[in-house]
C-alpha cells in the first residue's frame, strides 16, 4: 500500500522533474537523417537512436505536432541528454533549443554542407561526451507523487473491462489522492461513454474542452469514414475477445480512471500537463502512437492493461503490462508484468490487484526492466495529421 511517505529512487533533472531511466538518445529530425542517427548509436555504446518516417514537407498543425513530439521526447525526464541530427540547420536547431529549455544538454548537427561522414564523426564525438557525463548521474530518493503515470489499454477483451482496466483504476485512485500527475486518452475508444467522462470533469471549462476534443474526433470520422468503423473499432481482436460494439469497449476503457479521480485538465496531442491531477489527452487509440505521445507529454511510467495480449513497448517510457485473462497470461507470459487473473477467479480482490500493480510500478521506477524492455520492444511511432505538402 502506498502513502504520502512512499518513495522511490529516481533521476532528478535540471528542471526538477524526476525520471526512472537515464537514456542518451540520438534523435532524427526527419526520415532521411535516420541512417546517420543509427550510425552514431552504433558507434557510441549506451546511446539509443529513435528512427521514424516523418519530418519532410509537413506543415501547419501537423508540423507543430511533429516539433512538439520530438521536443517532448527529448525533454522527457527519462532522458538525460540528446543528440539531434537533421538534414538542415533551421529545424535541427529549433528542436535543440526546445529541449535545452529544460536545462538538460542537447547537441545539434545538420547534414547539409557536411555529408554523412563528417556529421556522424562530429555527432559521435558529442554523443560520447554526453553518455559519459550521463553515466555519472545518481538516483536519489523521490516522493511517489513526483512520478508521472500514464495509461492506455490494448487488445481489449471482456477480461479487460472486468479485471485489467479496473486494476489500473484502483491504482489511479490511490495515486490521485496523493497528488500525482496522471494521464489517459484514446479519444476513439470512449465513443458511447463520452458523457460518463464529461460528468467527471472538474469544472465546466474542462468539460467544454473535453467535449471539443471528442467532437473534433467525431467530425473527422464523419468526414472520412465509408459506412462505419468496422474492423477498426472494435478490432477483430476485440470481437474475438467478446466485445461486439464500441460502446462495450468504451465502458471497459473508462474503468481505467477509477472511481475517485476527476478529470482536472484536457490536453492536445503531446502537450504537457501544467499541474497535478488526472488529465485527458486527445490521442489515437493505436498503441504505439499513444504511448509515444505519452512519452512526449513527459510521463515516466506507463500502465498498459491487455486482454488478448499486446507486445507494445517504447524506447524511453517503461510500459508495464497488466492482464486478467488467464489464457493470455499462460500463452504470452513473457509479455506480462502483473498477473491479475486471480480477480476473475475470485482469488484476488480489486484492492489487492491495485496494490500489486503499484508495487510493480515502484520496482520499475527503481530500475527493474519491464517485460517489453527486456524483450527489446522500442516502438516509436509519431502521429501524423495530414499528407505531405
Amino acid at each position: 500500500m502506498i502513502s504520502s511517505t512512499t518513495t522511490f529512487m529516481g533521476y532528478r533533472r535540471e528542471n526538477g522533474r524526476v525520471g526512472v531511466r537515464n537514456h542518451v538518445i540520438i534523435l532524427p529530425v526527419d526520415d532521411i537523417s535516420n541512417a546517420a542517427c543509427e550510425a552514431v548509436a552504433n558507434n557510441i555504446k549506451g546511446t539509443l537512436a529513435l528512427p521514424h518516417p516523418y519530418g519532410r514537407l509537413q506543415f501547419g498543425a501537423d508540423l507543430d505536432l511533429h516539433f512538439r513530439t520530438l521536443i517532448g521526447t527529448g525533454s522527457n525526464p527519462n532522458v538525460a541528454a540528446v543528440v539531434v541530427i537533421g538534414i538542415e540547420e533551421g529545424w535541427t536547431n529549433r528542436i535543440v533549443e526546445g529541449i535545452r529549455k529544460t536545462g538538460k544538454p542537447a547537441l545539434g548537427y545538420s547534414i547539409e554542407l557536411h555529408g554523412d561522414h563528417d556529421t556522424i564523426m562530429r555527432a559521435s564525438r558529442g554523443a560520447r561526451e554526453l553518455v559519459q557525463w550521463a553515466s555519472e548521474k545518481q538516483r536519489e530518493e523521490c516522493k511517489v507523487s513526483e512520478l508521472w503515470v500514464s495509461t492506455k489499454c490494448g487488445e481489449s477483451d471482456t477480461t479487460s473491462g472486468c479485471g485489467g482496466n479496473p486494476t489500473v483504476g484502483n491504482a489511479f485512485d490511490k495515486l490521485y489522492e496523493l497528488g500525482s500527475t496522471l494521464l489517459f486518452g484514446e479519444t476513439s475508444e470512449i465513443t458511447g461513454g463520452e458523457q460518463l467522462v464529461a460528468e467527471r470533469c472538474a469544472t465546466p471549462a474542462v468539460r467544454e474542452r473535453f467535449m471539443f476534443m471528442f467532437n473534433r474526433y467525431q467530425d473527422m470520422i464523419n468526414r472520412h469514414k465509408t459506412d462505419d468503423l468496422s474492423e477498426s473499432q472494435p478490432t477483430k481482436g476485440n470481437i474475438a475477445g467478446g466485445l461486439t460494439t464500441i460502446e462495450e469497449k468504451a465502458l471497459g476503457n473508462i474503468q481505467k480512471i477509477g472511481k475517485k479521480c476527476r478529470v482536472d485538465g484536457v490536453l492536445d496531442k503531446a502537450e504537457e500537463p501544467t499541474g497535478p491531477g488526472l488529465w485527458f489527452m486527445d490521442s489515437s487509440s493505436a498503441a504505439a502512437e499513444m504511448v509515444t505521445l505519452c512519452a512526449a507529454s513527459g510521463f515516466a511510467v506507463h500502465f498498459f492493461p491487455t486482454g488478448q495480449g499486446n507486445v507494445i513497448g517504447n524506447p524511453i517510457l517503461p510500459v508495464i503490462k497488466i492482464c486478467a485473462n488467464p489464457r493470455t497470461v499462460r500463452t504470452m507470459s513473457e509479455h506480462i508484468d502483473v498477473d491479475t487473473s486471480g480477480l476473475l477467479q475470485r482469488e484476488l480482490t480489486l484492492d489487492q490487484a491495485g496494490d500489486k500493480l503499484l508495487d510493480m510500478m515502484l520496482r520499475t521506477a527503481n530500475g527493474r526492466l519491464t517485460a517489453a524492455e527486456a524483450l527489446g520492444h522500442r516502438e516509436f511511432v509519431l502521429t501524423r495529421l495530414y499528407e505531405s505538402a
